[in-house]
Formats: structure tokens, C-alpha cells, sequence
């Protein structure tokens, strides 16, 4: 229920749940406000609104501070689904504006574009907010940014319990204009609290983090896992593919059977369920229910690149199809739909189309009949569980809409038996019917794309590619991630540091740690596939920037923002893992990468910091700290450093390497030294590394602990222990 109240802080606070459907609005006249000079896709869905909006800046604080206003901010992104019902109801609404216009300074922020201030005024919410926290996020505080009021999605009425924006408006403005000290009080200790809460200047506790640590992480995933679904916990049920990451990693360690038959079961069920587009492929934000069925049908740019590694990496360990076969249509889809002409890759699609949600991507009977001929629209409409009445409830009227959403609830091979068929010969039919569907969907009303380009989320997909270039040996995604990398270099640095964003022909906004360890993370997957030393270099040039512009040199970790970038009201380190996995894990695993790339201490050094500067918050409960887990695994070894010595181009060479992709072998680093002085810059210890018998050769060494060179490929995989994999 909405709450309006005064707690311990004190603090006046709305808990409103996004479970209500599109309201009729009075919309307002249309007219423009100071958005439509922005690049953010986000706020230029605004610029039309008739509340006078502000871009975050100096501008709409200078103004507030002038007028006596405190500041409304409203943070989302333009494929949040309930940002834009609320705009429909509220922003878009005269009356509200009207209110909204003579109360306050409002304020718009693109969470993608500006995740420093998101992080920070999510926090508050956390904070403050008994229920769960997310977007729309609305924040009222003072001019000098202290917050004092935090809510979810407001309707513009109030009704169930649920305070209105017409209410609501109303309320703040007089507790600000007639008990000001009070507001300014609250402010104050939430801000002071919000300060403590993101406190790094005293390591309060620190626990060695062990193989114990690792047992726990899975064990508590092992307690959430659902048995029957895959997955973990119960409904709305998101991927999490950085967990799955971590129990392959922790199957190869321990030969644990259940951890890898958890990853199993989840890739599995979600492939077959309506989160998974059968028709256009990729994978949708996240399921509603329990079962993978209906999905939030929004598509975002991260999710297809964590799922596609989660797949990949299935695949490598169990040498099944199924886990390549998705990961290739998860691609197929992001080369089709998301990919600019320049390189660079999009950051999602939206939930809605024409207005409504799911309306692109659901079916009904007669539709499916009018597209595909008698016995394919019979076989489709068996095989995807299609229904007269519609294969799921609307989640407002809890009836059946008449609409359906494809999925499996057997695979291929299972169905095959049931219609006496090979299994060769029922996916052939299957793609020969998806093609038509997809051709006439194609003739719908598309949802919006957010066009803009973000370095971090472009580094992800750079590192999903890149491995599956490498455990396909598909050299066409290894392109796909040269040409993004390009793109990055070309358009998004400047003054050899990282930039954020980048929208028709403008880059700009500062990076924050994720765009730093992500593009590295991508770069060093590139190198492996293509082992030009020159992405090795850039990855260390920009390692070093990382380290001089994020580093808590009292108390390890990095900061999310620059030390020289914008002053807010705290800067913050992130390590929980959300949707996306803490840069400060991501940043650790490269630095122990590096570390053995380079034999430079120095990194393995920051590495073992960042995990002491967390430690006693992990601890506890690492099921939040998969990605951290994955990087403890390396660190804890077994890991390997090897080198091949030989023509990258040559028979045996080309043996050796592919010897070790077709293999699941997560803690290691792989050197090619072919050119043998442009390696021996990078790493100098590789100088005494020759050809035995003119035969490419490979060095391995374990746990810092090297093996005697060989020729042979078998002989090489002996020297790598615990890769528990099967034989091409």
C-alpha cells in the first residue's frame, strides 16, 4: 500500500508497487521543454511533456536555489515499461504538470546515461523504502541535492490505498513551504546516513575469503534453486546467468555433479520457455511467473551478452548443441536487430509496441492459420503449446486473453518421437514455418529501440563474441568484435580515456569503473581469439587509467566514479551484483588476468585488495558476489599460464590452440608468440620461450609453478588438470 509517512530519519515516503495497467490520461497540449536538446533516447520521449523538465545540471540547481523549490528528479530509461505508463498518466497530464511546474523544479535522468546518480539515489531508496526498489525512480530533495522523499510509480490519482500525484504534489509543497526545517532536518540525517552507507574510508571487517566461501555461494544458490523450473527463487524469475558462470566454474573445481545439472536444467528451461523469442531469438529482460512463460518482454543489450557466455560456456563443458545453438541464435538476433552500421551495438528494445506490452510478440490461432499453410500452422500450434483461448492470463482481469506466447514444454529430440519424425527433419520444418511467422511480424508495429551506444554494455557483448568465436571457431563473431572495438576506439575515447555514450554523431558523458572493466574484460577475450598483442597493450593502457582515476589508495577497491569527475553527495563503490555483474569484480578478475599476462605483482596485488576491501560484506552471503566468486576461483587456483611458441597460421599451431578452445578451461591465460618482440614487451618472461625440434611448442605453467615444453597436444592437455570436459 502507499505510504505517506515520517520514519526514524524521519522521512516522507511512498511504497507504491508497479502492478496497475495503462490509465486513460488527460493528456496535455504538447510543448517542448529543455530535453529536446538531449541525445538520450529517454529523455527525449519527455522533451514533449508539458512539465517544464531540466537535464540533470547546474542550471536546474541554480534555478531551484533562486525560486525556494526543492528538486523533483525522476530517473528510468526509455524501454522501462512503467516509466512510460507513468509518463501517460502523470507527465503527460496538464493538471499534473501544472501542479508539478509551480511545486517544483523536476528534473530528468537516463539511468543508463547517468548510472553514478541512479546508484546514488537507489541507494536512498533502499534506504528509506520498506518495499522493493526500481524504475520509475522519483526522488524530491532540496537544491543542494539532499534527498528527503522517495517513491516508485505514482498514478496521477490516488486509488487502492495508493497515493496520487494529484494528492501527493500538494502535500510535499505545503510541508515545504510551512515546516521547511523539518523537510531540511530529514535531509540531512538521510543524507548523512546515505554517507555512512557508502563509507569506504574504514574497513570495518575483513575475512579471508576461501574455498569455503566458494561452497557457501553455492550452497545458498543450491537453497534457492527451483527444481522443477530452473532458476532460482520463484516469480518474477531472472536469468542470472553470472551465477550460472560461477557453477560451472565451481563444477570443474569440485566435480560437484549438482552444480552443473542446476546450470543445466535452467539453460534448458529457459531456451524452451516464452522468455526466450522463438520466432525473432534472443532473450527477453525477465519472466513473470515462476515457469519462464511470460515474460517482460523488454530486450536489453547486457542480458543477450551474459546469456550468450552462459551458453557458450555449457557448451564448451558438455560438448551438447543445444547450448551453441542458442547462444549462435542469441547473436544471429544481435547481429540482425542491434547492431549499428558503424559497429557498435544498441542498448535494448522496447517491452511495448503501439502502446501496449508483449503486443509485437504474441499470437492468436486464427493469425498463426492465416500465415502458414494447414500442416505447418497444426504442427507450430502443437509443438508451441498454442492455444483458442490463449496460453497465459492477463495479469490485471486474471482471464485469458485469446493471445500466445511460443514455448516448448519438451525439447526437439522428445518431440520428434511423439510426431514420428527425425529430429533433423521436425526442426526443418519448424524453421522453414518460423521464417513466414517471423516475416509477417515483421509488418507489426515494432517497439522503440534505444539507439544509443554505452561502452560498458558494448564491452560485455565485445567479450561474449570474442568467446564464442573462440569455442565455435567462428571467425564471423570475432569480426562482429573487432568491428565494436573499433567503434569504441574511433568514437568513444578521447584524450586516451574512456567516454560513456555515444548517440548520432555525439560522444560524451564521464565513464564510470563498468565502462573501464568491461571493455577491458572484452579486450582480453579479443586477444584470445586473435592474439594481436596490440588489444593486450591497449587493455594495460587502459588498466593503468582505471587505477590512477578509481583507486582507493587507503583501502583498495575502485570507486564507480572518477576522482576528478562530478562531485555528488557521496561517490560510491559497487560490488552486489544486479543485472549487471560489480565492476569491481569484473575489474578484479582482469587484474589477476593481467597479473599472469604480464608477470606485473602489482596487479595480482590490487586484485587481492579489492577482495579484502569487500571481504565482510561477502562473506556472509557470496550468492550475491557470483562475479567476485568467479574471480576468487581464479585466484584460488588451480589456474594456468600458457604459451604457444609458433606460426599462428601453421598446421600445428592451429592443433594446439584449438585443443585447448574445444576445451572448458575458465582460469587460464593464453599467450601466441609469433611475433617474438612485441610479446616479450608485453611479457618479457616469454624472451626465453623458443620452437623445440622447429615444432610450435607450448609452455604451461601451474600455479606459478612452470612444466617441462612440449610438442605434443595430448601431452598439453595432461598438464591441465580439473578441466572436467568431454572429447569432440
Amino acid at each position: 500500500m502507499t505510504k505517506l509517512l515520517i520514519i526514524t530519519l524521519p522521512i516522507f515516503l511512498i511504497l507504491i508497487y508497479p502492478t496497475l495497467c495503462y490509465s486513460a490520461g488527460n493528456n496535455g497540449e504538447s510543448m517542448s521543454n529543455r530535453l529536446k536538446d538531449e541525445k538520450s533516447p529517454y529523455l527525449l520521449q519527455h522533451a514533449d511533456n508539458p512539465v517544464d523538465w531540466f537535464p540533470w545540471g547546474e542550471e536546474a540547481f541554480e534555478k531551484a536555489k533562486e525560486e525556494g523549490k526543492p528538486i523533483f528528479l525522476s530517473i528510468g530509461y526509455s524501454t522501462c515499461h512503467w516509466c512510460h505508463v507513468m509518463e501517460y498518466e502523470s507527465f503527460e497530464d496538464k493538471e499534473v504538470a501544472k501542479l508539478m511546474n509551480e511545486a517544483f523544479i523536476s528534473v530528468k535522468v537516463d539511468r543508463e546515461e547517468r548510472p553514478d546518480i541512479d546508484n546514488v539515489y537507489m541507494t536512498v531508496c533502499h534506504l528509506l523504502n520498506e518495499g522493493s526498489c526500481g524504475w520509475p525512480l522519483n526522488i524530491i530533495m532540496t537544491p543542494d541535492k539532499k534527498p528527503f522523499f522517495s517513491a516508485t510509480y505514482i498514478p496521477k490519482e490516488s486509488r487502492f490505498g495508493r497515493l496520487g500525484m494529484m494528492e501527493l504534489v500538494p502535500k510535499i509543497d505545503d510541508v515545504w513551504k510551512n515546516d521547511r526545517k523539518k523537510v531540511l532536518n530529514s535531509a540531512q540525517n538521510i543524507t548523512l546516513a546515505l554517507q555512512k552507507a557508502s563509507d569506504s574510508s574504514e574497513i570495518i571487517e575483513t575475512t579471508n575469503l576461501n574455498e569455503k566461501t566458494l561452497t557457501l555461494a553455492y550452497n545458498q544458490l543450491l537453497s534457492r534453486f527451483d527444481k522443477d523450473n530452473g532458476g532460482f527463487g520463484s516469480a518474477p524469475k531472472f536469468p542470472s546467468p553470472h551465477q550460472l558462470l560461477f557453477l560451472l566454474r565451481y563444477h570443474v573445481r569440485s566435480g560437484n555433479q549438482v552444480a552443473l545439472d542446476m546450470v543445466e536444467k535452467t539453460l534448458m528451461a529457459m531456451g524452451k520457455g516464452g522468455i526466450y523469442d522463438h520466432v525473432g531469438f534472443g532473450f527477453h529482460r525477465y519472466s513473470t511467473d515462476a515457469g519462464w512463460l511470460v515474460p517482460h518482454f523488454e530486450k536489453m543489450l547486457y542480458d543477450q551478452a551474459l546469456i550468450a557466455m552462459a551458453y557458450t560456456e555449457a557448451f564448451q563443458l558438455t560438448r551438447k548443441n543445444y547450448y551453441k545453438e542458442k547462444s549462435e541464435k542469441i547473436f544471429e538476433y544481435l547481429l540482425r536487430d542491434m547492431t549499428s552500421s558503424e559497429g557498435g551495438f544498441f542498448s535494448a528494445e522496447d517491452a511495448d509496441s503501439e502502446g501496449e506490452e508483449g503486443k509485437f510478440y504474441v499470437w492468436t490461432i486464427s493469425e498463426v492459420k492465416k500465415v502458414l499453410d494447414t500442416e505447418e500452422a497444426d504442427l507450430v500450434i502443437k509443438v508451441y503449446n498454442l492455444t483458442d483461448e490463449g496460453n497465459f492470463h492477463d495479469e490485471a482481469s486474471g482471464k485469458k486473453t485469446g493471445e500466445n506466447i511460443f514455448n516448448l514444454k519438451e525439447s526437439i529430440s522428445e518431440l520428434a518421437v511423439k510426431f514420428e519424425m527425425k529430429p533433423s527433419v521436425l526442426a526443418q520444418k519448424l524453421e522453414s514455418a518460423r521464417e513466414k511467422l517471423f516475416e509477417h511480424r515483421e509488418k507489426r508495429g515494432h517497439p522503440y529501440k534505444d539507439d544509443k551506444i554505452l561502452t560498458d554494455w558494448n564491452g560485455l557483448m565485445i567479450a561474449a563474441l570474442s568467446k564464442a568465436a573462440v569455442a565455435f571457431d567462428n571467425p564471423r563473431y570475432g569480426k562482429a568484435a573487432s568491428r565494436a572495438i573499433e567503434f569504441v576506439n574511433k568514437k568513444l575515447v578521447s584524450n586516451k580515456r574512456l567516454l560513456h555514450r555515444y548517440r548520432e554523431g555525439d560522444a560524451g558523458l564521464t565513464s564510470s569503473v563498468d565502462d573501464y572493466a568491461f571493455f577491458i574484460w572484452g579486450l582480453l577475450e579479443y586477444y584470445e581469439f586473435s592474439y594481436d598483442v596490440n588489444y593486450l597493450k591497449q587493455a594495460i593502457q587502459l588498466n593503468e587509467i582505471l587505477i590512477k582515476y578509481f583507486w582507493d589508495e587507503n583501502n583498495g577497491g575502485f570507486y564507480f566514479t572518477p576522482n576528478d569527475g562530478e562531485k555528488l553527495i557521496t561517490r560510491q563503490k559497487e560490488i552486489y551484483d544486479g543485472a549487471i555483474p560489480s565492476g569491481n569484480s569484473v575489474a578484479m578478475l582482469n587484474m589477476l588476468r593481467l597479473g599472469r599476462i604480464t608477470a606485473n605483482t602489482d596487479f595480482e596485488e590490487k586484485a587481492n585488495k579489492i577482495a579484502e576491501a569487500f571481504s565482510g560484506s561477502i562473506s556472509g552471503g557470496p550468492i550475491s558476489f557470483s562475479m567476485h566468486m568467479n574471480a576468487l576461483d581464479f585466484a584460488l587456483g588451480p589456474s594456468y599460464e600458457i604459451v604457444v611458441v609458433g606460426d599462428k597460421n601453421s598446421d600445428e599451431t592451429q592443433k594446439l590452440l584449438q585443443n585447448l578452445n574445444s576445451r572448458f578451461i575458465p582460469n587460464k591465460v593464453v599467450l601466441l608468440k609469433n611475433n617474438e618482440s612485441e610479446l616479450e614487451g608485453v611479457a618479457p618472461y616469454t624472451k626465453g620461450q623458443k620452437k623445440i625440434n622447429e615444432k610450435a611448442t607450448v609452455y604451461v605453467c601451474q600455479n606459478y609453478v612452470c612444466k617441462l615444453p612440449t610438442n605434443d597436444p595430448d601431452r598439453m592437455l595432461s598438464l591441465l588438470k580439473n578441466t572436467s570436459n568431454k572429447s569432440n
